[in-house]
């Protein structure tokens, strides 16, 4: 039985980047691109309502409306449409903004184009897509909006300042001389949240604690 092509739309300001990618899914049996766009303001023009993409790849620095309006906005007028983050940033901070802005995964650029396809396919079937930048826990983390849960009760004072650290600049050595603790102890700090809270990553640290606003960005 063939299999079902998923409808897509990018949205990036990069032509040579843009229309490169089109070329390059066009030759892909599992997908249909519905349209590109050059920022989110031409994707507001653009998308339609009676065609809607299933999983949107978004890049972030765009001029007019950027990635992370972008998603919001989509997420919020057409809740069924997944956005896919498309960057060239691995840093904390653009990631932890995309997917507090709704995104259900993020990948880099340079990625092959094989990861690619099954980001896409991933994503249009579960919402989500998980490698090594993202986990499961910490996007349905930061999604979660329960007032209810208050995950940050069950952090020690030791952990909480810990945790405020590594989401500084700061490498875990200088926490630990920060802290006046041994590098052991941070380290036990460390694997007692990962373990505590399902967090694989230094990222997945920084994510729980604006979920909990334990910091600002």
């Amino acid at each position: 039985m063939e299999e079902k092509r998923t409808a897509i739309a990018i949205v990036d300001d990069h032509t040579l980047f843009r229309k490169g990618l089109v070329s390059l899914l066009t030759e892909s049996d599992q997908l249909d691109i519905l349209f590109d766009a050059a920022n989110g303001l031409d994707m507001k023009q653009m998308i339609n309502a009676e065609l809607l993409p299933e999983v949107i790849l978004m890049d972030i620095n765009m001029p007019h409306m950027d990635g992370y309006a972008a998603t919001k906005w989509v997420t919020k007028t057409y809740p069924s449409v997944k956005v896919l983050a498309l960057s060239m940033f691995d840093e904390d901070k653009p990631i932890i903004e995309m997917l507090k802005s709704g995104a259900g995964g993020y990948l880099l650029k340079e990625s092959k184009t094989t990861e690619l396809v099954t980001a896409i396919k991933t994503i249009a079937a579960y919402g989500y897509y998980m490698n090594n930048l993202v986990s499961e826990k910490l996007i349905k983390s930061l999604h979660d909006t329960d007032p209810a849960r208050n995950e940050a009760s069950e952090i020690s004072a030791n952990e909480l300042k810990f945790l405020q650290l590594s989401c500084s600049e700061m490498t875990y050595k200088e926490i630990a001389n920060k802290m006046n603790l041994s590098p052991h102890t941070i380290d036990n700090y460390r694997e007692a949240l990962f373990h505590k809270f399902e967090i694989k990553s230094r990222t997945g640290l920084v994510l729980f604690a604006i979920k909990n606003e334990l910091i600002q960005l």
